[in-house]
């Protein structure tokens, strides 16, 4: 299965304290399970099934169904569609969406998902809308700017994927109403100088 359970946390910590306020309630959700790594299926070529919303993350997802059977999610790239065929290794071809080692991604290319320990798995640039560009290839490392303008070096063996997260807009989404807050699972948030002295610094007061 490509989906098992979530418990809320509610904000809170191992014990049982508030570490993060105003987080609670809202819908449940299915954690879906998202192949950051794609080492394991070199030059199997995989079928877009279908491109779906995650709960859990501000991307949305796609459904891949490869030449062997298997289905795995992946963080889905902008610009791609049901029936594309993508693929992961060092010889799969430059376009949207498969996932290469960084040595063998041309300069000035935009990549999402990127490895910083080969074999970890992608662990930057995975949420709506990210990107980071490959500026420079120097011995074994690349240089990789990312969207925050930070320039990372990085070993050459590391896997990221071609091309920029889609949803985009999710920054733009009007939440409309508290209520849809509340599904979120975002709680309201209380003003300091609504509360009683006791409570906070600019408490109390007529």
């Amino acid at each position: 299965s490509l989906t098992k359970g979530k418990k809320f946390k509610s904000g809170r910590d191992s014990s049982g304290r508030i570490s993060i306020r105003r987080r609670g309630g809202g819908h449940k959700r299915k954690y879906r399970l998202i192949d950051f790594n794609r080492r394991d299926k070199f030059s199997i070529p995989a079928r877009v099934a279908s491109i779906e919303y995650d709960p859990n993350r501000s991307a949305n997802i796609a459904l891949l169904v490869y030449k062997d059977g298997e289905k795995r999610y992946i963080i889905s790239p902008k610009g791609i569609k049901v029936g594309d065929v993508l693929e992961s290794g060092p010889n799969a071809p430059i376009k949207i969406g498969n996932a290469l080692p960084l040595e063998n991604i041309p300069i000035g290319r935009t990549v999402h998902n990127i490895e910083l320990n080969v074999g970890k798995g992608g662990q930057l640039i995975r949420s709506a809308g990210g990107y980071a560009m490959i500026l420079a290839s120097d011995g074994n490392y690349v240089t990789v700017k990312l969207s925050s303008g930070e320039m990372r070096l990085i070993f050459k063996k590391c896997i990221a994927t071609i091309g920029e997260i889609g949803n985009e807009d999710y920054a733009n989404i009007s939440i409309g109403k508290a209520g849809k807050s509340r599904w979120l699972g975002r709680r309201p948030k209380v003003r300091g100088v609504a509360m009683n002295p006791v409570d906070h610094p600019h408490g109390g007061g007529e």
